[in-house]
């Protein structure tokens, strides 16, 4: 139904209003995942304001968003449920300085090694992630305080409210594309529910947003081992999920403009951000893919769209908190739908037939694990279990051909990449007993990847040695050379043509 194609051009007036558009959106979204790392709203709003000013202006994807994420408020809860807030903001400091540190030896190369089913699976979760992240708009709390999905006339009229709102969105741009259909819906819903005085969740029902710059303090811990140990082993999980969800959420954005951002620079301005917002009391951030979707499908391409929501958020805190407090939260709930089903890739059910097996079970599972964990497991998840379907299925490539040569020598000739997964296959393709006395290995054709393959080598060495026989190898690289022990003596030296590439082995790093 919804189509949501993205222009690769932008130009100021539509990064200014698309960043507007998306200042409203932080809005309930900062102050809901405040609620869940168990800190004041004040603490998400500075964090996004913070997180997404430094980020537009030195981050290495311009039209990227960045703010307080439901992903690392999650892991947060328990630290601030056990120590308190001070010792969350010196873990957002060093949650930061890992992330430089990350950012200055140029890892993010490494989200390369990030398979497209995998890609395909975290997009698909984390929209069903936003998804349900909306439904608690539709609870309210009852006479005991907990909370009961609405009833009746008030639920007629949010989800009414949420119809119109996507609506706009969807036709408004077939009449003008002047300014953004999302911002345009939030005002045309706001002015309704104003207008005709209906009875809606309002943002100042969920929380005041009024509040005062953020200023400058050294978290408030004892700076000692013990405290370091505490606050480790969040900062270390807090700055891989960051990273990751920054850097998926970047490549994301690439494809749907066509252009290409820089992985190592917005690692190093994820950092920067939040070791300056844990100095300033905030609860630290990442790369949002929500707000970072409204603002390039609302024509944000240029970091004036970033900069432009952090300081409309920020002028929100300061002077507009009554005015925002006024917006229907449905208008936002309906914008957010509208985020889903541009983020879900539809295409997956319509491929998922047609790909391997292998690819559609980590299309589901990462999507699952993303649903009922976290980003950064699902995607470790996924990648572990597509490297090893890959290993399997290249266990099976190593075929070894065996003839005669004219001198009466048994000779294999080895085909494919030979690794700790393929050498058991390797070994059992060898025919020792009824091979002539003298027989030869060409590795011509082969690739000997780690140090599983070089032990192989030398058991096979060894097997021949003990039946008196002599065994050749030909077309080794020089590290595989230095690595053999059993079979060092009987490798065949061609300068010319001898293969020369590295071997993963901590013998000789």
């Amino acid at each position: 139904m919804f189509e949501l194609h993205a222009s690769k051009v932008g130009n100021l007036k539509n990064d200014v209003l698309s960043g507007l558009t998306v200042a409203l959106a932080l809005v309930p979204e900062a102050v809901a995942f405040a609620f869940v790392a168990g800190v004041d709203p004040l603490v998400g709003l500075y964090a996004a304001f913070m997180v997404g000013l430094i980020t537009s202006i030195f981050g290495g994807r311009p039209g990227m968003i960045s703010g307080a994420t439901g992903a690392m408020a999650v892991v947060m809860v328990s630290l601030v449920a056990i120590h308190g807030v001070e010792y969350l903001f010196a873990t957002v400091v060093l949650t930061g300085l890992l992330q430089i540190i990350f950012g200055l030896f140029k890892l993010g190369k490494f989200i390369r090694l990030v398979p497209h089913p995998v890609m395909l699976g975290f997009v698909n979760g984390l929209a069903i992630v936003i998804f349900l992240a909306q439904l608690g708009q539709f609870k309210v709390p009852d006479a005991a305080g907990d909370l009961q999905w609405m009833q009746g006339a008030p639920m007629y009229t949010m989800a009414g409210l949420i119809i119109l709102t996507m609506a706009i969105i969807h036709f408004f741009p077939k009449l003008t594309k002047a300014v953004p259909s999302t911002l345009v819906a939030i005002v045309a819903v706001s002015f309704l529910v104003f207008g005709l005085n209906l009875e809606t969740k309002l943002v100042g029902d969920v929380a005041s947003i009024a509040g005062g710059l953020p200023t400058f303090s050294i978290p408030n811990v004892p700076f000692d081992l013990e405290m370091l140990k505490i606050i480790f082993p969040f900062a270390l999980v807090l700055a891989a999920i960051g990273l990751i969800e920054s850097l998926l959420t970047l490549t994301l954005i690439d494809e749907l403009t066509g252009t290409r951002g820089r992985g190592n620079k917005e690692c190093i301005a994820q950092g920067a951000a939040n070791t300056v917002t844990g100095f300033f009391g905030g609860m630290g951030g990442c790369a949002m893919i929500g707000q970072s979707m409204i603002n390039v499908n609302s024509g944000g391409r240029g970091r004036a769209s970033g900069i432009t929501a952090a300081l409309a958020l920020l002028g929100f805190i300061l002077f507009a908190s009554g005015l925002i407090e006024q917006i229907p939260l449905a208008a936002l709930v309906g914008v957010m739908f509208i985020v889903v089903i541009g983020t879900f890739e539809w295409s997956s059910f319509r491929i998922v037939k047609k790909v391997p097996k292998a690819d559609a079970f980590v299309i589901i599972l990462v999507s699952g694990v993303t649903v009922i964990s976290d980003l950064a497991i699902a995607v470790v998840v996924g990648v572990i279990v597509s490297a090893l379907v890959f290993a399997w299925e290249h266990a099976k490539h190593v075929l070894v051909h065996r003839s005669t040569a004219s001198n009466g020598s048994t000779v294999y000739d080895v085909n494919g990449p030979l690794f700790f997964g393929s050498v058991t296959n390797f070994l059992e393709q060898f025919d020792m007993d009824n091979d002539a006395d003298d027989v030869i290995v060409e590795f011509k054709h082969s690739r000997v990847v780690d140090h599983s393959a070089i032990e192989a080598i030398d058991t096979l060495a060894e097997r021949y040695l003990s039946r008196g026989k002599t065994m050749h190898l030909r077309h080794l690289n020089s590290e595989c050379k230095q690595l053999l022990t059993k079979a060092g003596s009987l490798v065949e030296i061609n300068l010319i043509e001898d293969p020369d590439y590295h071997i993963a082995s901590d013998k000789l790093a």
